[in-house]
């Protein structure tokens, strides 16, 4: 497995470097917007939880979430991505890798094996059973791989990218196309 785990570690740089070169955004940049979607989602499954449940379960859960919601504002979203960049542009620049790609092998092996493992119990169990709490917690186990195999990711320079460019190589040909119909 940790040969199949080294091939899409290197599949998802080049992803990311790609990623990188097209939009100018980092695989940190897309890191944050996916941890920010696995707490939206869990957020979701949370609530979707606390609807079926009891007064007390309801009363549990939104405790648990507002504690939640308070560590969040204190450690992640703290962090601005900047800075995340920026560190990881240094580790770069002085030829370091990631630590991540050695230190949590053990860790995406884990989650990568869920993954494939229990992709087709929850299919059953959703198509069978019709619970939707199953399909969000595999949704944040699968959100949860993506994300560990974004952040052992080493990204490039920092670069404007092509959209970015394009866009504004298009922007003064739009401009001297408006010029030209307002004169007309």
């Amino acid at each position: 497995m940790t040969y199949v785990d080294s091939i899409l570690l290197n599949l998802t740089e080049r992803f990311c470097r790609a990623f990188q070169l097209i939009t100018g955004r980092t695989n940190v940049w897309l890191a944050v917007q996916l941890t920010n979607l696995s707490i939206i989602v869990f957020f979701v499954w949370a609530a979707m939880y606390a609807w079926r449940s009891g007064v007390v379960a309801r009363m549990l859960v939104a405790a648990f979430c507002i504690g939640l919601l308070y560590l969040l504002t204190q450690t992640i979203f703290k962090v601005p991505i900047e800075a995340s960049e920026n560190a990881a542009y240094q580790r770069v620049a002085k030829g370091f890798r990631n630590p991540r790609r050695v230190r949590d092998a053990q860790l995406r092996i884990s989650f990568l094996t869920l993954s494939l493992v229990l992709w087709y119990p929850v299919a059953l169990v959703y198509i069978d059973l019709g619970t939707h709490l199953v399909l969000l917690s595999y949704c944040l186990v699968v959100l949860t791989t993506v994300l560990l195999y974004l952040v052992a990711c080493d990204p490039l320079p920092p670069c404007a990218g092509k959209v970015r460019d394009w866009l504004r190589g298009s922007a003064p040909a739009a401009a001297r196309d408006d010029g030209a119909a307002t004169r007309s």
